[in-house]
Formats: structure tokens, sequence, C-alpha cells
């Protein structure tokens, strides 16, 4: 399994709207019980923060507290100003503790990119570290940004951020209600080997999203929740839609339909074959609701006219 597609499951399984009003005032401590039952507390919300996960590092940046980020890891590149921050480290090379030390922060959030290890090991240096696990769905996304609101001391901005996604979540929900037919896709994460490509399963975020826009993951009746296909099942399957999550390591209609045999899938001659931007599913955070509008108005371009 290359890195590509392990970089997507890492984030996916282990992975816009910063808030400009003025931080409410800090609570006189936080307590919570975090990703793996530990209670973490805090005296006072964080004034600096370390984030270890790109999803993290984006909800930090959404909710307003993109001034108490001192430093993020390697694949933290949304927003553009994150990349301005120290990078401590991670993606497929190890953490440097000494530089996250140096740091002082006063909080590392972790997410499921990072090992309970590496939490020990920050732990043993001193630092207060708060573990984020992955959500299943959009509603668990938005209770990742009101924690990540609380343990930042931006909660306000956190809650009027979350009505916000949950309004236009329901905005879909309510153009979707009289359509009444379910478009199938083929949903591509990774086409290294165009023989046999991966494609999110049963279990997955994405399969959650397509069905929440109103359509069908051919990928939920496989037995793994990232499995490599073969085009002997997406001729059976025929899917109306298919979509390059993948675009962004250069896969295009083009070259998918390119490959040996897969001119005769419906969605290939017919012209809907269409990159997405993967980083709308797999980074959990305000710009999955992003995501869920632009996948709606795919399969069903009617219902938004």
């Amino acid at each position: 399994m290359n890195k590509r597609i392990i970089s997507i499951i890492t984030i996916s399984t282990a992975l816009l709207l910063g808030a400009c009003t003025p931080a409410a005032a800090p609570a006189a401590d936080v307590t919570l019980t975090d990703g793996l039952g530990r209670e973490v507390a805090l005296t006072t919300p964080a004034e600096t923060i370390i984030s270890l996960s790109p999803p993290v590092t984006e909800m930090l940046f959404a909710v307003g507290a993109g001034d108490q980020v001192v430093g993020r890891d390697t694949f933290s590149d949304y927003p553009a100003e994150a990349t301005n921050l120290p990078d401590v480290g991670g993606g497929f090379s190890d953490y440097d503790l000494e530089t996250i030390l140096s740091l002082q922060p006063e909080l590392v959030i972790a997410g499921e990119i990072n090992t309970p290890e590496l939490v020990q090991s920050l732990e043993d240096l001193d630092l207060t570290v708060y573990y984020l696990a992955n959500p299943g769905d959009l509603e668990g996304t938005f209770d990742a940004i009101r924690t990540i609101g609380m343990l930042s001391g931006h909660e306000e901005q956190a809650q009027a951020l979350t009505a916000d996604l949950e309004a236009r979540v329901q905005a879909v929900e309510e153009a979707l209600a009289p359509i009444e037919t379910r478009p199938t896709v083929y949903y591509e994460l990774d086409a290294t080997d165009p023989a046999k490509p991966y494609t999110p399963g049963p279990g997955t975020f994405y399969t959650s999203m397509i069905d929440q826009a109103g359509g069908t993951n051919i990928g939920a009746e496989l037995d793994s929740e990232w499995a490599q296909v073969s085009l002997e099942f997406l001729l059976v399957q025929d899917p109306d839609y298919i979509l390059l999550g993948d675009a962004m390591w250069g896969v295009t209609p083009e070259s998918l339909a390119a490959r040996p045999g897969w001119d005769a899938l419906t969605a290939v001659h017919e012209g809907r074959v269409l990159p997405f931007d993967d980083n709308l599913i797999v980074r959990f955070g305000p710009r999955q609701v992003e995501g869920l509008e632009a996948l709606a108005e795919i399969l069903h371009p009617e219902a938004f006219e």
C-alpha cells in the first residue's frame, strides 16, 4: 500500500470560515474527556497551542483561534496562513519533540493521525495533550468544532459557526427532500495501480456523505473500508457518476477514460467523470459542509437550479 493511500486512510480513520469577532471571556477552567478516555484539565483555555492534525488546524483557525497556534504538523496546509507557522514534523517522518517543547505550548492537540504512544511521549515532557478522535458523521464534526472552541476560549464563535453549518446542511436536506432517485457513485481514492484502484467502502465518512448528498456509494457493499476494485466490479455496478478524489494527484477524466476497458462504463462515455476536492471530505471540519453541498449539486443539479 503506497504512501498516498496511507495518508488518506490515516487522516480519515485514524482525517475557512475564520471567525473575526472578539474572543469570549475565558472560563474559569476547562475539563474535557478526550478520544483516549483521558480527562484533560486546563486552568483557563489555552493561549498557545500546537496542532498535530490538519483538521485540528483548520478548526482552530475557523473558530478564530489562529493567532494562538504556535506550531503545526507537516500536513497542515489550510488555511494558507497556517503554512507560515513552525513545522514540528509528522506525516511520514518523526515529530520534532525538541521543537515542540521549545515552542512552550499550553496545549498540544493531537488527532487520529497520531498514535497514543506519541501522546504519551509528549506527556512525558510535561506537556498537556488533548487527543481529538475522528467523528463518524457531520454532527460529530460539529461536536469537534465546539470542543476546539472550548479548549481555545472561543466557545461563542464555535457555537455560531456550527449553527451556520447546521443551517446549510438543513438547506441541502430540504432541497433533496422531493428527490426520489439516488444515483450510484464510484469514488476513486488512489489509482497508482489503475487496474486495482482504491475506493472507500462501508462505514466510512465518504459513504455517509454520498448518502447524505442523495447518492449511493457502490463501495458500500464491499467487505473493507478501504478496498481495491477491479474493472469487472465496476462494469457490473456501472456507476452513474465517477468522482476523482485523486484528481489532486494528477488523475483526470481523460486519463481515466484511457485505461483499457474503462470506456465501456456509462459514466465515461456520457461525460459524468468529475474531479472532486478530496479535502472536502477527508479533513473533518467546516469544509465538509462545502463538500456535502458540492456532492449534492453534482448528483442532483435539478434540485439547486
